[in-house]
């Protein structure tokens, strides 16, 4: 089944397409894509082939995550995502602790925004202990930090969303940019559920918080309100 699904995410690659996505997931040496290869496929149609092979042995996904292409190690993951979403208990804490052991191979934004939240996020959801997100946030690889911050946006669309900003509080010094975008979004999804809690949050750090970070979490407040951080931003 594996050598099948390898061939359809071949037959359905485009060079062209390859070549754009190479430049936008930054795969030129010393960015944060280096040596990534795509083969141009688009995330429809993984997810289609993730769906045909969803039947795929957990150590023949396993070998897919594991992948120097980076659509394998996305159907992979998309199959462990719907895999884990029609799983048992059982089936969940199996791929849970696969996912969390294998952090490095999910090694790219789309790879982490994919998962992180239906798989570790969702696992997590319900239970005390979530010690690893605050690991995994103090993590020096890139990656396993974005897991983090976008894990909990689960939390969030489940009503949760002190894990959000204690993480988001641990992230505000973070030099890279895909941090500053992540812990954006995440504030940004606190204050549709809570407006009050994100305005906070904002209140106490936004001095600390880079710009790019500002930026995102505020993009829907009304402007007015927003004109005033963006002048404040530039007053720094």
């Amino acid at each position: 089944m594996l050598k099948n699904l390898r061939k359809e995410l071949r037959n359905k690659a485009s060079l062209k397409k390859a070549k754009t996505l190479q430049g936008f997931f930054k795969t030129g040496v010393g960015q944060y894509g280096e040596g990534d290869i795509f083969l141009g496929v688009t995330v429809p149609d993984s997810r289609k082939v993730a769906i045909k092979y969803k039947e795929l042995s957990f150590p023949e996904v396993a070998g897919l995550l594991k992948s120097k292409i980076h659509e394998e190690r996305l159907t992979a993951l998309l199959i462990l995502v719907h895999n884990f979403k029609e799983g048992g208990e059982s089936e969940k804490e199996r791929i849970f602790n696969f996912y969390v052991k294998n952090t490095r191979f999910v090694n790219n934004w789309d790879l982490v925004d994919l998962s992180a939240d239906k798989i570790a996020g969702a696992y997590l959801l319900g239970k005390k202990d979530r010690e690893i997100l605050y690991k995994l946030a103090e993590s020096k690889n890139l990656w396993e930090r974005r897991i983090a911050i976008v894990a909990t946006f689960n939390f969030i669309k489940n009503g949760e969303t002190k894990d959000t900003l204690k993480i988001s509080k641990l992230l505000l010094s973070d030099d890279h940019d895909l941090i500053h975008k992540a812990v954006g979004w995440m504030l940004r999804e606190v204050g549709k559920h809570s407006l009050e809690a994100e305005e906070n949050f904002l209140e106490k750090y936004y001095k600390k918080m880079p710009r790019t970070m500002i930026r995102y979490a505020i993009e829907r407040f009304p402007e007015r309100k927003r004109s005033a951080y963006l002048k404040e931003i530039k007053s720094k």
